[in-house]
């Protein structure tokens, strides 16, 4: 069998290739790490290790972790050690199941060693910058005061085979998992091998090295954990803590709970070495999240912005905040770009950011005194992990564009000059090139879009067959490489692909956003219907073979779209919104929800109401653990497509429309194997609707195709 012409010409090849992310740098700057994920032998997930790459760019880069379940979570010590996190099995442990635990690899090398496990594995590391600090965050179940307790009462839950959850208080669960019984924590990470009988203080003094026991001076450090923090933090998720470069203290991002079971974000102050808790930012009407620590400690880069309503977007902005005091004071107050913070420079005069701008993700150098925003790279990409050399002249980040997925590159600060550095994936060739496109909408707003086409010539007279791919979010952008909503695999067979960014889209201003606000079927269709009429006035694109396609907002506007307009041969909407009514109830986040539309906006939004007008042949594609869009949003529209639409089922039950079902998948489609599910279906029905070829029932990835009579359509 002759090799593909590139691994987007088969699915097989496609999910096997190789995945970059993250990044850390060591203190000295000498050693960059970043994780790849591979396929695993059975072809059902994925494994990450650790990788390390030469920061000169003079060395190629190998990998220094090996094993079946992976690592992740790559963090350097003051001494130039590295920590990692992984469930691998301890070859020294005693583990009755697998946990995730920390492992510590010498700053001279050396084999990994496990220095931390606790019952219910440990979910993120950090280090200080400049003092032997090491800080992770974990689970603990209420009425647990010691690890001990904690390690009981998961025992017991699991020996009696409970897993009922007692809630009193919002949310239950999170995009694809259920939130407690464990409720998130931060402990800091004492060296020594833990409080023995007779201690008069539990914990230890701060920063004391208790000797080795016997037998084990060979092993890596002993360490224990002091717990830091209790009270609320977000129910949502580990709260990553952000700590001073001298280790003192963390800053983190706390739940302040509000009356009809709503919630907002605020900012903590956790003293390292005794555990006091003062929460610095608690403002009604805002929402705060922490930022990079100064090189001083007594200021940090926040985001912070006022509370969302149903006439009012979201509106983050950069801010200082005094870290004694919770004082905030704006930064860059009329740059309207939202922005993370990312590092401070060594001296303190300005701040790295990542910021949505245009279709792009660049760095840009915030001057503190002034608020002079200054843009640093000017390439088509989106940049993230961003890390900075310790003299402050040279960054490191990762960056995508829809030419080449997540590679690292080097960035100087002065120049601006990028230069990739050798890595451990080697760019794909895509099978297409990239164009940028935009139009005026009849309210004089600009809308921009990439558009990716083959490299070959259509095979029509009449041009290529165009996908419009919408964005989920909503406020969000096509801006960065990626793996789920690949636009490659389409233009191997032949597709365009336009990829827009419409009203309620980030990187185009305040303005661009409050256009759609509190009404997506308004400007963000008309936007979409502009920037389609223009693409499709190309000599190159065939207007009368289209088809739009769109996931989670996405999905909700290719559902709007079926229902005001039959110019599509065939729609395909995953994760969709379907009848805002009961989604804004039902959703893992209702009380969001409830600040962004009323009902009467909900009511005049609402894709169901118009489900008499659709006559577009839909594909429907929902996962059963999807929390965000939960799966009785699919369930209805299937069942008011077929008995209401203006293409229902007919009277032998038969009908146009499919409903791609993944009962153990969330959100996302993940599993490498129902990705290939995923992309086999989407791309039989768009040739049986868009293309006009012979309808293909059971695409070969479903597993029930008899291996003499399959007929591969990947």
């Amino acid at each position: 069998m002759s090799a593909p012409a590139s691994p987007f010409h088969d699915l097989d090849h496609y999910v096997a290739l190789p995945r970059v992310a993250g990044l850390a740098l060591s203190p000295d700057g000498s050693r960059l790490v970043t994780t790849v994920a591979t396929l695993n032998r059975k072809g059902t997930g994925y494994a990450t290790a650790l990788w390390e790459l030469d920061p000169t760019g003079q060395r190629p880069a190998h990998r220094i972790t090996r094993s079946s379940t992976g690592e992740a979570g790559a963090a350097f010590g003051i001494d130039g050690a590295l920590y990692f996190t992984s469930s691998r099995p301890d070859p020294e442990g005693e583990e009755d199941e697998p946990v995730t635990a920390l492992w510590h690899i010498p700053a001279q090398g050396g084999e990994a060693r496990v220095v931390l496990s606790r019952a219910g594995g440990i979910t993120k590391v950090v280090c200080a910058e400049r003092a032997d600090r090491v800080v992770v965050t974990g689970g603990l179940l209420p009425g647990a005061s010691s690890e001990e307790e904690h390690a009981t009462l998961r025992t017991r839950r699991k020996d009696a085979s409970v897993d009922a959850i007692l809630h009193s208080g919002y949310p239950i669960r999170y995009w694809d998992h259920d939130l407690g019984p464990d409720v998130p924590h931060v402990f800091a990470v004492q060296r020594g091998p833990g409080p023995r009988p007779g201690d008069d203080d539990e914990t230890g003094d701060e920063g004391e090295v208790r000797p080795p026991l016997p037998g084990t001076t060979d092993r890596a450090p002993e360490m224990h954990l002091k717990l830091l923090t209790g009270g609320t933090f977000p129910a949502t998720q580990d709260p990553t803590p952000v700590l001073a470069p001298d280790g003192t203290f963390a800053l983190l991002p706390v739940t302040i709970p509000e009356a009809r079971a709503s919630r907002r974000d605020g900012i903590a102050r956790v003293d390292l070495a005794t555990g006091e808790r003062r929460t610095l930012v608690d403002v009604e009407g805002l929402e705060a999240s922490p930022g990079p620590v100064s090189p001083d400690g007594t200021r940090a880069v926040v985001v912070a912005g006022r509370t969302t309503s149903p006439t009012e977007p979201p509106q983050p902005r950069l801010h200082l905040m005094d870290t004694a005091t919770g004082e905030l004071t704006p930064l860059a107050p009329d740059w309207e770009l939202w922005a993370s913070p990312v590092a401070w420079l060594p001296d303190a005069s300005a701040v790295l950011v990542l910021a949505d701008s245009d279709g792009r993700r660049p760095v840009f150098r915030v001057d503190v005194p002034s608020g002079e925003v200054t843009q640093l790279t000017h390439d088509d990409a989106a940049w993230s992990d961003l890390v900075l050399s310790p003299d402050g002249t040279t960054a490191y980040g990762v960056r995508s564009s829809y030419l080449f997925p997540p590679e690292v590159v080097r960035l100087d600060l002065a120049s601006g000059d990028v230069t990739p550095l050798p890595g451990p994936v080697e760019r794909p060739t895509v099978p297409g090139r990239l164009e940028e496109v935009e139009t005026t909408t009849a309210d004089g707003t600009r809308v921009r879009a990439w558009l990716a086409l083959p490299h070959d010539r259509p095979d029509s007279p009449d041009g290529h067959p165009l996908l419009l791919w919408v964005h989920g979010g909503p406020l969000s952008s096509w801006n960065a490489w990626t793996w789920r909503w690949n636009p490659w695999l389409m233009t191997a067979r032949g597709y365009a692909v336009l990829l827009p960014d419409p009203a309620l889209s980030t990187g185009y201003g305040q303005d661009f956003i409050q256009r759609g606000w509190g009404a997506w079927g308004d400007a963000p269709y008309t936007d979409l219907m502009a920037i389609t009429d223009a693409v499709e006035a190309r000599d190159d694109i065939d207007s009368s073979r289209t088809a739009v396609m769109g996931g989670s907002f996405g999905g909700y506007m290719a559902n709007w779209i079926a229902g005001h307009t039959d110019r599509f041969k065939a729609v395909v909407t995953h994760a969709s919104l379907w009848g805002l009514d009961a989604f804004g109830s039902t959703t893992d986040a209702a009380y969001y929800w409830q600040r962004e539309m009323t009902p009467e906006m909900s009511g005049q939004h609402s894709p169901h109401l118009y489900v008499d007008q659709i006559v577009s042949p839909m594909l429907v594609i929902h996962g059963d653990k999807d929390y965000r869009v939960p799966i009785g949003e699919g369930l209805r529209l299937w069942y008011e497509l077929l008995s209401r639409s203006g293409r229902p089922a007919e009277a032998d039950g038969s009908t146009v429309h499919r409903f791609l079902y993944f009962p153990h998948e969330n959100h996302w489609i993940l599993a490498p194997q129902h990705a290939k599910v995923w992309y086999a279906v989407v791309l039989a029905f768009l040739a049986e609707h868009v293309l006009g070829e012979e309808p293909d029932a059971l695409p070969e990835v479903l597993g029930l195709v008899a291996p003499e009579e399959a007929t591969r359509t990947t």
